[in-house]
């Protein structure tokens, strides 16, 4: 086996080095935009209408009402399921 020559190491730091700069500015634009599309919405809802608000506002509490519903029917099963098995009368 031939020991790796300078140039070699040399292209495989460049092409990581690269590459960590390309994902990291990736990473970085995508918080960017998710950021710019959080303020948009925002601006909306305060932008919004009373009665759109208080629509909003029912549909969301809906949505949480269903999930604590689901929720408490997974903890209602598992609570079950730890109980002991009763006995039958003797």
């Amino acid at each position: 086996m031939s020991n790796p020559t300078a140039l070699t190491i040399r292209r495989y730091v460049l092409t990581g080095s690269v590459a960590a700069i390309t994902a990291t500015g990736v990473w970085y634009g995508a918080g960017l935009k998710t950021r710019q599309e959080r303020k948009q919405v925002i601006a909306a809802v305060v932008e919004a209408p009373l009665a759109e608000q208080l629509e909003q506002m029912a549909l969301y509490r809906e949505s949480l009402v269903r999930q604590r519903d689901g929720l408490q029917t997974k903890i209602d099963q598992l609570t079950g399921k730890a109980e002991p098995p009763k006995h039958r009368g003797r």
